[in-house]
């Protein structure tokens, strides 16, 4: 079958949906990882609908033709790049909210809409999505959905899996089917729910989304600056903080490198030297006690640090934060990782993440969502390729994470980025197994082929 086969089918069935123009080819074919696919991909189809998105999925069944499920394309794991021979299928226009529903505290969303504008739709009525990804201003319900995002909220309020009751799927033959449910309880059958989240568009398109919402938590939000003269004394502080039996909602840290980056792209003052920065928030009516209890943890654990609950504050102390992949650009190209462990283990990645910058010769400004054990670390480099020693360093994190009992990524996903070292994580067996139910949904392996897997 010729690509000019399946792209007239493509037009004949959806019209002015379909894309070919240089730029839009061009744009499909990187995210936010850095990475760039070989060669442009046939087209890209904006899907208005779910009919839309099944159509798409039947001419590719047709045609044997791959398919490649994009949103915003912020991910980090290049897990949404279009290359030769296959059809980009774009969900970035179907941004409705097709419910609300205050009593049952549920939204029906289609994938399409930004996190940040569904939070804002949802505040006007005094209620919230909890998933809170630092990308929330630019990318999908959709997206974080498919790749498992976490985010600064997730230690006390969940991550995007924990949001998500029901989900309507596009399999890679056009069927449409419903897994989930919309009760709090409901345990029929095995959960594909779960399994369709993190699944990286290797299994189905996710065309809508029933999500969990809150009502607004009451009280004072307090947030915490704190600064300790180390990486690993911050990390140890952070532990501390965890081991106390007090929940923050936000417990950030970033290590010296990366908050010198942070400050230069913000213009604002030069932090002392060697210095790392936390930032923790805790709400709801005992925020400023629970505040309290954690300052005391950290002036403990050799920090400085104080307390506002100033809401101005507390959204430039998070502005701060959410700037750091941004401002890393200005240095190079970076590869962003996303690596997890254990919350007790979180100063000895970093004392490890400080040897391997040693052993390579390099530096690895890291960030890391303190409160779950998340850690971004992140390599500069010049040019698009990744260089061979950045690839034996990040080798050498990614072990290490595994020695520690962490894992791979915790909210970034594997993509093209990390699926040389699955098999590591999961074993022989567990791939065997993976690899098989990517079978059963997708036996032709038209949908995201070679991520992942």
């Amino acid at each position: 079958m010729t690509m000019q086969t399946v792209l007239d089918a493509l037009r004949d069935a959806l019209g002015d949906a379909v894309s070919t123009t240089d730029a839009v080819l061009a744009d499909a074919r990187s995210d936010k990882s850095g990475h760039v696919s070989d060669a442009p991909p046939i087209a890209v189809v904006s899907a208005r609908s779910i009919e839309d998105v099944q159509t798409v999925m039947r001419i590719a069944t047709a045609t044997g033709t791959p398919v490649v499920t994009r949103g915003a394309g912020t991910g980090l794991a290049g897990g949404a790049l279009g290359g030769a021979g296959e059809i980009v299928l774009s969900t970035l226009e179907m941004q409705r909210v097709l419910e609300i529903n205050e009593p049952d505290l549920l939204a029906v969303v289609e994938p399409g809409i930004i996190n940040g504008a569904f939070n804002d739709l949802l505040l006007a009525r005094g209620l919230w999505f909890a998933p809170d990804p630092a990308s929330r201003a630019i990318s999908t319900v959709g997206g974080n959905i498919a790749t498992g995002a976490g985010g600064l909220l997730c230690a006390k309020y969940g991550v995007t899996r924990d949001a998500v009751l029901a989900l309507k799927v596009v399999l890679a033959d056009g069927r449409l089917i419903s897994v989930g449910h919309r009760s709090v309880k409901g345990v029929t059958g095995l959960d594909l729910t779960s399994l369709m989240v993190g699944s990286e568009g290797v299994l189905g398109v996710i065309v809508e989304a029933t999500v969990r919402i809150r009502r607004v938590t009451p009280g004072t939000v307090a947030t915490i600056a704190g600064y300790f003269p180390s990486v690993v004394s911050a990390a140890e502080a952070t532990a501390a903080v965890t081991a106390s039996g007090v929940q923050p909602s936000i417990m950030e840290l970033l290590d010296p490198v990366a908050l010198v980056a942070v400050h230069r792209y913000l213009q604002l003052p030069t932090p002392t030297s060697g210095e790392a920065h936390v930032v923790i928030q805790t709400d709801g009516p005992n925020a400023e006690a629970e505040a309290a209890a954690i300052l005391e943890v950290l002036h403990a654990g050799g920090g400085r640090a104080e307390m506002s609950t100033d809401h101005a504050t507390g959204e430039h102390l998070l502005a701060v934060r959410r700037a750091l992949h941004p401002s890393l650009e200005q240095f190079g190209t970076p590869l962003i990782e996303d690596v997890s462990v254990p919350r007790s283990q979180l100063a000895a990645m970093f004392t490890a993440i400080g040897e391997i910058e040693r052993r390579y010769g390099i530096s690895i400004p890291t960030v890391a969502h303190a409160g779950d054990g998340n850690l971004h670390p992140n390599f500069v480099f010049e040019g698009v390729e990744v260089p061979d020693l950045i690839w034996q360093a990040a080798d050498d994190l990614f072990t290490t994470a595994l020695r520690l009992g962490g894992t791979l990524t915790g909210e970034h996903g594997i993509g093209l980025l990390k699926k040389r070292w699955l098999g590591d994580e999961l074993g022989e067996d567990q791939l065997a197994l993976q690899h098989g139910i990517k079978r059963l949904f997708d036996p032709e392996n038209l949908l995201n082929p070679g991520k992942m897997f």
